[in-house]
């Protein structure tokens, strides 16, 4: 073959690579996904749902630990004041915007109890905080485990319409079959990429919220050493100093019966 034959196949060759890039490039995403059949409008909502539930957690999570920490503090500061009335007004402002401040206003409705019935009382209260705050989550993980099923279920839909396309034409041959195993690939692709993205937020948000629920313990913790400080000082209040038996009780001082 004379260079002449071959610098014209070799720009033949890169003049339909070319153009099979252009015209790939030039597909859109939904063009793309078009191909993958029913499947993909299952797998379509489902991402939808999920970024939904993602973007409404994101905004509840955002910014919350630092609003526990700050309200225990401003709460712990009245209960050392013995201002009980403020350390109330304060948690039942802050009870709309914040879990943590429900769970000290409940444990303020309950005087006079031991500690352990306080702390079970304060963790009831604080199991349905964090319940609140997993809501919608199980939707993430369900979306993240059944996306790959379906993906799987437009693959093999796919391999069916290949097969019978065979089966029609009487012939094999890729472009017999191209369509059908594009549908499959797409299908698979798709799925796998809902699977992986929910799993990952899944993931990430359930982590944030175990954080979250360990700064509800912590914040629980400190405001019952609060209140046992607010009930030490008012039972030593309320009891009359034992005078000394020494040189005071010699001076006429009576000593308690």
């Amino acid at each position: 073959m004379d260079p002449t034959t071959i610098d014209a196949v070799g720009q033949a060759a890169a003049a339909t690579a070319a153009s099979t890039t252009t015209t790939f490039d030039a597909g859109t995403l939904l063009q793309l996904l078009e191909k993958g059949g029913l499947t993909v409008y299952p797998l379509a909502i489902a991402s939808i749902v999920a970024f939904a539930i993602v973007i409404e957690r994101f905004f509840r999570f955002r910014g919350l630990e630092a609003q526990v920490r700050d309200l225990t503090r401003r709460v712990v500061d009245h209960l050392a004041k013995r201002d009980l009335a403020a350390a109330r007004a304060l948690c039942e402002a802050s009870s709309s915007k914040n879990a943590i401040g429900e769970v000290f206003v409940e444990g303020l409705r309950w005087q006079n109890i031991a500690l352990e019935d306080l702390d079970r009382v304060l963790a009831t209260s604080r199991q349905e905080a964090v319940s609140e705050l997993r809501r919608g989550l199980w939707i993430l993980g369900t979306i993240g485990s059944l996306a790959p099923f379906i993906g799987l279920f437009g693959t093999v839909v796919g391999i069916i319409r290949a097969f019978h396309e065979m089966a029609v034409q009487g012939s094999g041959g890729f472009a017999v079959v191209a369509a059908g195993i594009s549908e499959a690939l797409v299908a698979t692709g798709t799925g796998l990429a809902v699977a992986i993205v929910a799993l990952g937020f899944y993931n990430y948000l359930q982590v944030r919220v175990n954080g979250i629920a360990s700064t509800f313990a912590r914040s629980c913790e400190r405001f019952i050493q609060a209140l046992l400080y607010v009930e030490s000082s008012a039972a030593s209040a309320a009891t009359p100093p034992t005078p000394p038996v020494g040189s005071e009780a010699r001076r006429g001082h009576p000593l308690p019966a």
